[in-house]
C-alpha cells in the first residue's frame, strides 16, 4: 500500500490526477495555439517573429557609439 492508502484509492487518485493534468495541458494548448510546423529551411535573422526587436536596436546603437568613440580617440 503506497503512502498508507489502499491500492484502489491509490489507483483512482493517480488516474484522476493524470486526467486533470492532461486536461489542463490540452486547455493551455488550445488557448495558446502553438505553431507546430517545422520549416524546411531555418528563418533568416529578423524574420522570426519571436525575436526581440529592442535588442537589435540597442546592439546597433552600441556599435554606433563604439565607432564614434574610436573616431573621437583617433582625432585627439
Amino acid at each position: 500500500m503506497p503512502a498508507g492508502v489502499s491500492w484502489p484509492r491509490y489507483m483512482s487518485t493517480l488516474g484522476a490526477s493524470m486526467l486533470a493534468m492532461f486536461a489542463g495541458a490540452q486547455v493551455v494548448h488550445q488557448y495558446y495555439l502553438p505553431d507546430l510546423s517545422i520549416p524546411e529551411t531555418p528563418p533568416k535573422p529578423g524574420e522570426l517573429l519571436t525575436e526581440l526587436r529592442g535588442h537589435k536596436v540597442r546592439e546597433e546603437a552600441a556599435a554606433a557609439a563604439l565607432q564614434a568613440l574610436k573616431a573621437e580617440q583617433k582625432v585627439d
